[in-house]
């Protein structure tokens, strides 16, 4: 079996109740994204000194993306381009609130990213299971891939 194959089986294992699963496919996104904008508040001045060819993309969020995606690619490149619209998605996202509420972003990240896990939490005593990150942290990084998955299969693409 696929190490992508054995962790989304094993992340499986604690989400079959179907409110926890629908607060995942709501929660799992937000906190993506929260953290998104919070590495994308961080000031950047020194990356941008370095990386400038990059231009208004140089800065910590892209920088932790490209190397979350090395961790999927390493996973399935199939569900890696998936990750990557996502995360595009996130960046674009977090670029636009950035410029619609200066100085905001990292307040409204923190918001969500606290909202989400409350929620989360709350999905997971409905289920009557621990989240899979308590056990290995690797599971942070599974749960948005656990639902690129379910897309994929929707729309009948192999990962």
């Amino acid at each position: 079996m696929r190490k992508i194959d054995s962790l989304l089986l094993e992340y499986g294992e604690s989400h079959q109740n179907k409110t926890n699963k629908l607060i995942h496919w709501f929660c799992v996104p937000a906190i993506f994204f929260s953290v998104v904008g919070l590495v994308f508040s961080i000031p950047s001045g020194f990356l941008v000194d370095q990386l400038s060819f990059l231009g208004e993309f140089a800065n910590w969020a892209t920088l932790t993306l490209f190397l979350v995606l090395i961790y999927y690619i390493s996973l399935s490149p199939a569900l890696t381009l998936g990750m990557l619209l996502f995360s595009a998605c996130c960046l674009a996202l977090a670029n636009y609130l950035s410029i619609t509420f200066p100085g905001n972003l990292a307040t409204i990240s923190l918001a969500i990213f606290v909202i989400a896990w409350v929620v989360q939490f709350y999905g997971h005593k409905i289920e009557g299971k621990k989240p899979s990150f308590l056990k290995d942290v690797q599971f942070l990084m599974i749960g948005p891939a656990w639902l690129m998955h379910f897309i994929y299969k929707k729309v009948g693409i192999g990962y």
